[in-house]
């Protein structure tokens, strides 16, 4: 902007100051041979005289160029450049020739003598009514040009002067500007990430002080909502977990007293499964409510480990239900930066709901790659929009209205584990029929496993 500013100012301004030098020059040589010619014109006697080549001299320098003084037959009497061509005719000079007539003039021409263009300005000298000689001044156009080039320069260099000091301005008003913006925004990432005990610091204008402040405002109130829930959720988990435990010893215990009744046993193991089933919701509704706090410190952990762990562990599940298990490393040695339990976690998350959603001589692959771990299966699968909204608490998809039990928190207990090392739970459709659920892992989470241990 400052730069589009001084172009369209600075050409017309160049231009102008051109124009006026060129005419200032100019309009100073006119001046300065009138002054010559007044003064001189008592001094004139038709001879040289000392005191006109002193005032020619004086003029000379005043106009830096040369000032000749010739008498009424165009005889040189003096010279600002000394005596030696004293006595020579000028009237064959186009303007000593005019002045002689009472006409100054002003031309621009090709001195013979010089071989270069001048800038020639005479001036009659009038005594009376009668012209008894002129005063010729001649100067460089060359000179004249330098003239109008170190003016422009000049300009030039204070227009430079003035565009450093707007970019140094600029960038001071810039950095004051965006500086506490930049701040706010770090401290947005932080709460967003879940670090909730850093305020955004209140600095910079008006608005932008106001703006911190309401932000500061409203974390604090979300984070005290958030620990109300967490606090609510886990509390109701624990006071669950007693009656439930007691139920179910109860179902036991009747489960023994009518052991003999068939259907009654039927019907009491399956209270037993449902009981079962409610403690799993219970302690993964508890876990849910403290994921996301990094109360496990990280390390580096071995991909290709992990997913040969995790098949380790699913194997005989899968074999109990007909389904095969295959493990694939594509890790290439890479590690990531997490907590095992949380990581473990997810990938079991990601495992069983593989398994429980495929079917008898289906397949389910648990594949470590360099920055990422993939669950495939051919099940259900998906339909169309239910990728994000199996993570949501509760919710189950289409896959979940065939039979198979759950809970619909095994995903949003994944996602919420994988949060704080800003790692990402996804779940997608598989092309041929399925689903591929995958953790990916950020760049900075990512290690070289066999030279970090």
């Amino acid at each position: 902007m400052v730069l589009a500013t001084l172009i369209a100012l600075g050409i017309p301004l160049a231009l102008s100051v051109r124009e006026r030098v060129n005419d200032e020059v100019r309009s100073q040589a006119h001046s300065q041979a009138a002054i010559v010619a007044t003064g001189a014109t008592p001094l004139m006697s038709g001879e040289p005289s000392a005191t006109l080549e002193r005032l020619a001299r004086i003029a000379g320098r005043t106009v830096r160029g040369r000032v000749i003084i010739v008498d009424r037959r165009g005889r040189l009497i003096a010279d600002s450049e000394g005596d030696s061509r004293v006595g020579v005719g000028y009237l064959s000079r186009p303007e000593i020739f005019r002045a002689l007539k009472g006409r100054g003039v002003q031309v621009e021409r090709t001195s013979r003598t010089l071989g270069e263009p001048i800038l020639a300005t005479s001036d009659p000298i009038i005594r009376g009514d009668q012209v008894i000689g002129a005063v010729r001044i001649t100067q460089s156009v060359e000179d004249v040009r330098v003239a109008i080039r170190s003016s422009l320069t000049g300009l030039g260099a204070l227009a430079l002067l003035v565009l450093a000091f707007a970019l140094v301005l600029a960038v001071i008003l810039a950095n004051r500007i965006s500086r506490p913006i930049a701040r706010l925004e770090r401290s947005a990432r932080g709460f967003a990430s879940g670090r909730t005990e850093a305020p955004a610091p209140i600095e910079g204008t008006a608005e932008q002080r106001s703006l911190s402040r309401s932000f500061n405002a409203m974390t604090v109130r979300v984070t005290r909502l958030l620990r109300s829930q967490r606090d609510f959720v886990a509390d109701a988990s624990h006071q669950l977990r007693t009656p439930l435990t007691g139920l179910r010893l109860r179902l036991e215990g009747l489960r023994d007293d009518v052991s003999a009744d068939i259907e009654l046993v039927q019907e009491v193991d399956a209270g037993m499964a449902e009981v079962d089933r409610l403690s799993k919701m219970v302690d993964e509704l508890l876990l849910l409510s403290r994921a996301g706090e990094l109360d496990t410190p990280g390390e580096v952990l071995d991909i290709a480990e992990l997913v040969n762990e995790s098949g380790d562990r699913w194997s005989a599940t899968a074999a109990e239900r007909g389904i095969s298990l295959s493990v694939v490393d594509r890790a290439a040695g890479k590690g990531v930066f997490c907590a095992r339990a949380d990581l473990e976690r997810a990938i079991d998350v990601l495992v069983e709901n593989a398994i429980n959603y495929s079917g008898q001589g289906s397949e389910v692959s648990i594949e470590g790659g360099p920055d990422s771990i993939v669950v495939a299966d051919r099940g259900e699968g998906l339909e169309e929009g239910e990728e994000e909204k199996v993570f949501e608490r509760f919710v189950r998809g289409s896959a979940g209205r065939t039979g198979v039990k759950g809970t619909g928190l095994g995903l949003p207990i994944a996602r919420s584990l994988m949060l704080p090392w800003d790692a990402e739970v996804t779940l997608v459709r598989r092309p041929g029929g399925g689903s591929l659920a995958r953790i990916s892992f950020p760049d900075s989470a990512l290690r070289d496993s066999l030279t970090e241990r």
